[in-house]
């Protein structure tokens, strides 16, 4: 097929090249000469039968012409079918000169993010604590992404931080922390009373919870702060308290008040704990039977009895440790002590065989000499320092996680190979790039081994469905989608509480969550691709379900449902998705237009001009204000050509308000949720919106393909990639645009499988 494409492209090239260069000279010089340099872009001097020369300058054509975007509204356009002509023989060009000289480009060291530390140390050591990179300043994003290589910067504090975390975390697995009685406090991050976590039963709302590391094998104390407003004579509320999903004690909240009081009570506990990690749960029953009794009256959701009014959980403190008996058998310490030295044996063998496995994890390869002997250096000063084994463990194992080999990604070029030469990277740095693209995290045992035998690339598609149905490819769902869908933005956006009283954390927690396990749905059932825009359903819990207007729902958990096609499809109408792309006070059709155009489209509009005024105040004011403020200022020749695509689209979806609720009239006047767009595209509505965007959907594939892409790189797309994301798109297509095909077409891709040496 590739070869077929290629040759129609060559006989295609030989008969529309003189055509091609009459059409730039009819409608592109006048403003695109190197007089002139509209947009920065002069056409002056470029030859169409000589693409390659100017191949950049060429993406660009090919691009704003495809989407009717130049020649800009109210200049002399070029007939449909001669457009159609050119971007069909510029493109055919473009990829046939990318098949002829491949260019994968040459990926820069890569530090590993806060993310992929905190991942390597879970995958590595087995702690699965929180965030084991708190600690760690915060990544900047590049090209919409926290990888990217060019960013990931490294200065003094940086290095400063992993030292200090390096050491917290190597303690903590060993278990050689020296730990004395403290109290920390956590509070509740689900919502109000109603809501609990879903990892705890069905039955119990108002409460949190949390995985804690205990340190030690000791004693701990617990104290849950509880609050609300029982009725008078009321049995008293129940106080569920788990460990690992097991109750420990079922406490009843005994509260002298009358029902105008708002009271608040300590609940206090002390048990042993064994060293390692646990889920801590405390929450209230929603029915005066026991949840244990397996006859439950309610089930989460419904509706309150009478002894549960608004009871919660304020916080948690956690003390300790007290009268500790040991370091523990933790997962951390079954991964480090594969073997121990007996009684009057030498210790430097086992240590040796301890660390060369640790560090062939680490280090993503199989370690030499030279990794391993710094390493036992450290093991000899910790051994001398601490006093025993464990001790000089621990100091190798900081040591390992302070190590270049373990914080950077790095890929070697020979030095055989000239400059600017194009190869394929070796097996282990596939591995590498394949792990940290689907999980953000080391390859597991058996990408490795897969790697070290040179099997990986013919093992590819059955290793990249493996990990796409691991727990750990929930990495693309926070991590690629959460910034290409802007997810992240979420928690710290701020409705106007005034305009939007209904607006609750609870929904917040919703709309976050209901995004996610919709793509999390797409990766795990394998599904289209194009769901993404054109779904007809999503998925819901109660509070979410109330405001988009869908009955029948009950409960806090999430449910796949059905949805109204005239009001919702796609992530687009996510609640979530429309409250970031507004402002905290009204909708923005500018903002939503230019999420589209950036993340649905690709095709991101230009910065706005200098001195541009703002809209005015009164646009603020209602729908039908901004639609007329927006009028007049796209009525300014200078915005026009940006305005006029990004309006339509914002415009369509003025039917939700600027936290996601559906509104068909505002203020007592029907919402215009009509768009018009240059070459008269007309559509209405967030169903108008959907069927255009379907019948433009090669545009969305390679939207995605250039988003994935360049998550899976780490870096940013130049010129010279464009054609491989044109290609993946066509080879998602080819297979019923189904997710895993698009992850095997990123994979499979020539920059993701080969590297060019730098030119020195």
């Amino acid at each position: 097929m590739i070869q077929k494409t290629v040759w129609l492209a060559v006989a295609f090239a030989g008969l529309y090249g003189q055509p091609a260069q009459v059409l730039l000279s009819t409608y592109c010089q006048g403003c695109h000469s190197e007089t002139n340099r509209s947009g920065g872009v002069s056409v002056q001097g470029l030859k169409a039968d000589a693409v390659g020369e100017a191949g950049m300058t060429w993406e660009k054509i090919l691009r704003k012409v495809r989407t009717g975007e130049m020649p800009p509204q109210g200049l002399p356009k070029p007939k449909d079918a001669d457009r159609a002509q050119f971007v069909g023989w510029l493109e055919g060009e473009l990829d046939r000169l990318a098949l002829v000289k491949r260019n994968p480009g040459t990926p820069l060291v890569h530090r590993l993010n806060r993310v992929e530390y905190s991942n390597a140390i879970r995958d590595l050591l087995g702690l699965r604590v929180n965030d084991h990179a708190a600690s760690l300043p915060s990544d900047d994003a590049g090209y919409g992404f926290d990888n990217i290589g060019s960013v990931l910067t490294v200065s003094p504090l940086l290095m400063e931080k992993y030292m200090s975390t390096a050491r917290r975390v190597s303690r903590l697995a060993v278990g050689t922390v020296k730990v004395s009685a403290a109290i920390e406090r956590f509070n509740p991050g689900k919502g109000p009373a109603l809501d609990a976590s879903d990892d705890l039963p069905l039955n119990l709302r108002g409460g949190l919870l949390l995985n804690y590391h205990f340190p030690v094998d000791a004693e701990y104390s617990f104290l849950i702060r509880v609050r609300g407003n029982p009725p008078a004579n009321a049995p008293a509320p129940k106080l569920d308290i788990r460990i690992d999903g097991q109750r420990v004690k079922l406490h009843d909240v005994v509260i002298d008040s009358n029902e105008e009081a708002q009271i608040t009570r300590n609940v206090e506990l002390r048990l042993p704990i064994k060293a390692g990690p646990h889920a801590i749960g405390a929450a209230f029953l929603t029915e005066t039977l026991k949840a244990e009794t397996g006859v439950v009256s309610r089930g989460r959701g419904g509706a309150p009895p009478p002894n549960f009014t608004g009871n919660s959980v304020e916080y948690l403190q956690i003390g300790g440790p007290f009268n500790t008996t040991g370091p523990g058998e933790t997962e951390s310490r079954k991964r480090i002590f594969v073997c121990r030295p007996k009684a009057g044996e030498a210790e430097t063998p086992c240590a040796r065989r301890i660390m060369t496995g640790l560090a062939r994890r680490a280090y993503r390869r199989p370690v030499t000499a030279a990794d391993v002997t710094p390493l036992m250096n450290l093991f000899a000063i910790g051994r001398k320092d601490g006093g025993s084994f464990d001790h000089g463990i621990e100091t190798a194992v900081r040591g390992m996680l302070m190590s270049p080999n373990f914080l950077f990604r790095t890929e070697r070029d020979s030095i055989q190979l000239a400059p600017g030469t194009s190869h394929r990277v070796t097996d282990l740095e596939l591995a590498s790039r394949l792990s940290f693209f689907l999980w953000s995290s080391i390859p597991d045992e058996e990408l490795l081994k897969l790697a070290e035998q040179g099997q990986l690339r013919a093992g590819m598609a059955t290793q990249v469905r493996r990990m796409l149905a691991d727990d750990r490819a929930k990495s693309l769902v926070e991590n690629f989608a959460g910034q290409w869908l802007q997810l992240r933005n979420i928690p710290s956006w701020r409705p106007d509480p005034e305009k939007f009283p209904q607006f609750d954390e609870s929904l917040r927690a919703a709309m976050k969550a209901e995004t996610e396990q919709f793509f999390e749905y797409i990766v795990r059932e394998d599904r289209s691709v194009l769901d993404f825009i054109n779904a007809d359903y999503s998925f819901v819990n109660e509070r979410l379900a109330r405001h988009y207007g869908i009955p029948g729902v009950k409960g806090t958990y999430f449910r796949k449902v059905s949805l109204n096609p005239a009001e919702r499809g796609g992530v687009i109408t996510h609640a979530g998705v429309l409250m970031v792309s507004s402002y905290p006070t009204r909708t923005s059709p500018v903002l939503r237009g230019k999420w589209v155009l950036e993340n649905i489209l690709a095709t991101p509009p230009p910065p706005p001009p200098p001195n541009v005024p703002d809209l005015k105040a009164s646009a603020a004011n209602s729908a039908k204000d901004l639609r007329a403020a927006l009028e007049q200022h796209r009525a300014n020749p200078a915005c026009a050509s940006c305005h006029s695509r990004l309006d339509a689209m914002g415009f369509s979806l003025e039917n939700f308000d600027a936290v996601g609720k559906f509104r068909a009239v505002e203020d007592g006047v029907k919402v215009d949720a009509s768009g018009s767009m240059p070459g008269g595209i007309n559509f209405v509505g967030p169903a108008g919106l959907r069927d255009m965007l379907m019948s433009r959907k090669e545009y969305f594939l390679e939207c995605i393909s250039e988003k994935m892409l360049t998550y899976a790189l780490g870096r940013g797309l130049e010129h010279y990639d464009l054609p491989v994301v044109r290609q993946i798109r066509r080879d998602t297509t080819a297979k019923e645009f189904r997710f895993s095909e698009l992850v095997l077409a990123v994979v499979n891709s020539v920059p993701f499988q080969m590297r060019r040496t730098p030119d020195r």
